[in-house]
């Protein structure tokens, strides 16, 4: 074994050494790196987000500027917008817009109106190439600058431990942190903000259920239905709690369709049924289950739902109360939110039945020599100091992702003709819909790309007017090793997309394959990308095939 790895090290330092004189694709276009788009975010030293309007019909001749601009209200961190519809003027552009035939620009408040920096020293981040298309949203989101100045301002004005101290500072840091929790219950349409629990993530969040719930409530002869698509968070816990308690595991297969097997679902559905454990959107698949129906099936049997929403959430409008699953679960940094938080949301009632997940400070109602009460929920899973920053930092997402407008998204994922809905802009959120309704048609315009590659394997469903297919995409090509495909657009073409088995090795077996390469996209990712994406992928493919 030790050899053989000796061996693939080698193989893979002659591999780099082979590519450093690949010449990589010059600028412009098709064929060439891509224009700059979302990367206008992270290397302008202000919160410009520039979509490249390159494939889109134009509004009206010249540039549409749309400007965010963020009112934060002491103590709440509230938003508000307004549009401010100007002509094409260089001036009004970050560099890397001027010259563009099409733009949209969101500006947050902290720049002055021209695009300048603000001169706070709070600019976004910079990658260290700036031609580097992101495709690994699917991963982890880039977060906008107002995440991060809502972080600094924490850290720097009035940190402070919560529900603690009755000092100012404490009072302060406890208000914002509640807040956010109001946001998220608000964000998600929970009935109660009590609903929601803060975790570390969303691996965290179904540990909690599994433990707390799932070791009080299951037995010898309980099953516990799963699909073969779940990330690996959504089964080892529940194969914990199986050698634990007895109970089995029971997964759904994928159809011919390769995608999970609803029927197959409700048909193992019985009295022996205790929770069903489902994603939303597919992390290596994009397709979306139909969680209303699915709870319907497990409530007629007693059967809890547990579902995992981390690929959705971001993407569209979330309503647990619409979906009516006693659990779901998310991460913040998926979301444009920072890492380190994530979220729970239970039906509260389910939530006041169990018992603590950690035990530790702020958790207890009342604690003696023999034994302790318990607070009530969310306080009795949240044991010892939160990530305070981290939380409110979420609320900031939450923030920006709401003067978007989720509902609006989604209405408009659904068509894919821009033009109209970039002429009739009544309102604040339908009009920033547009930086995101590119989800349907980018996905749509990735998927479709895809295929012009030669001898690509494209995983999931093929998106249609019925098929909600999320943007991204797991593919291979023949004969040609993801892992080599990731690395070389890397190296040499500042492509990032991911390799591998995506925590999802079950899936990747039930399809017959090792690993597959993804490229997930978000609302900043353009049309220009996706070109520089398949052609840099084409360039893959060929060298690689020439030296394997």
């Amino acid at each position: 074994m030790a050899e053989g790895m000796q061996q693939e090290a080698a193989r893979r330092t002659r591999r780099r050494r082979d590519t450093r004189g690949v010449a990589r694709p010059r600028s412009g276009g098709r064929g060439g790196a891509a224009k700059r788009g979302h990367v206008g975010l992270f290397h302008s030293h202000a919160d410009w987000w520039v979509r490249s309007g390159g494939s889109t019909p134009a509004p009206a001749a010249g540039i549409w500027r749309l400007a965010l601009v963020w009112r934060l209200t002491r103590g709440g961190h509230n938003t508000a917008a307004e549009i401010i519809p100007t002509g094409p003027s260089a001036q009004q552009l970050p560099p890397q817009a001027k010259g563009r035939e099409k733009a949209i620009v969101l500006v947050s408040r902290h720049e002055s109106r021209d695009g300048a920096h603000g001169g706070d020293g709070s600019g976004a981040p910079e990658f260290d190439d700036a031609k580097l298309v992101y495709f690994d949203n699917g991963a982890t989101s880039q977060k906008p600058c107002s995440v991060m100045k809502t972080l600094d301002e924490y850290y720097r004005s009035y940190n402070s431990n919560v529900h603690r101290g009755i000092h100012a500072l404490s009072a302060k840091a406890t208000h914002a942190y509640e807040d956010a929790r109001r946001k998220v219950a608000n964000f998600v349409n929970a009935a109660d903000s009590r609903e929601i629990v803060f975790t570390r993530n969303a691996t965290e969040a179904i540990n909690l259920v599994a433990y707390s719930w799932g070791l009080s409530n299951l037995k010898e002869g309980d099953e516990i239905v799963l699909t073969v698509a779940e990330h690996h968070s959504a089964i080892v816990p529940w194969q914990f709690v199986s050698q634990k308690t007895g109970a089995t595991l029971k997964y759904v297969g994928l159809t011919k369709e390769n995608v999970p097997d609803i029927e197959q679902l409700k048909g193992f559905l019985s009295n022996k049924t205790k929770i069903v454990v489902v994603h939303h959107v597919s992390n290596v698949l994009g397709s979306m289950l139909p969680i209303e129906e699915i709870v319907t099936w497990s409530n007629r049997v007693g059967a809890k739902v547990l579902v995992d929403a981390c690929q959705s959430v971001p993407h569209m409008p979330v309503d647990v109360q619409k979906l009516g699953a006693d659990f779901l679960v998310a991460s913040s940094h998926k979301m444009c939110g920072p890492t380190g938080v994530g979220f729970l949301h239970g039906k509260f009632e389910i939530l006041s039945s169990m018992e603590p997940f950690l035990g530790g400070g702020e958790m207890i109602a009342d604690v003696f020599e023999d034994k302790s009460t318990y607070a009530e929920p969310p306080s009795r899973f949240e044991a010892g100091t939160p990530a305070i920053g981290e939380a409110i930092g979420l609320g900031a997402a939450i923030d920006y992702l709401s003067c978007i407008g989720m509902e609006q998204i989604h209405e408009y994922e659904v068509n894919t003709n821009l033009g109209p809905v970039v002429r009739a802009i009544p309102t604040i959120a339908s009009s920033l819909l547009l930086a995101s309704a590119f989800q349907k048609e980018l996905g749509t315009y990735l998927y479709e790309s895809l295929l012009s590659v030669p001898n690509v394997q494209i995983y999931g469903p093929a998106p249609s007017q019925t098929v909600h297919r999320a943007p991204l995409c797991s593919f291979n090509i023949e004969n040609v090793h993801p892992t080599d495909i990731a690395e070389i657009l890397d190296l040499q073409h500042s492509v990032a997309i991911r390799s591998g088995h995506h925590c999802a090795q079950i899936l990747h077996r039930t399809l017959g394959i090792n690993a597959s390469a993804r490229a997930s996209l978000h609302f900043y990712n353009t049309k220009d990308e996706v070109d520089t994406f398949v052609d840099a992928l084409k360039a893959t493919v060929d060298f690689l095939t020439d030296r394997y």
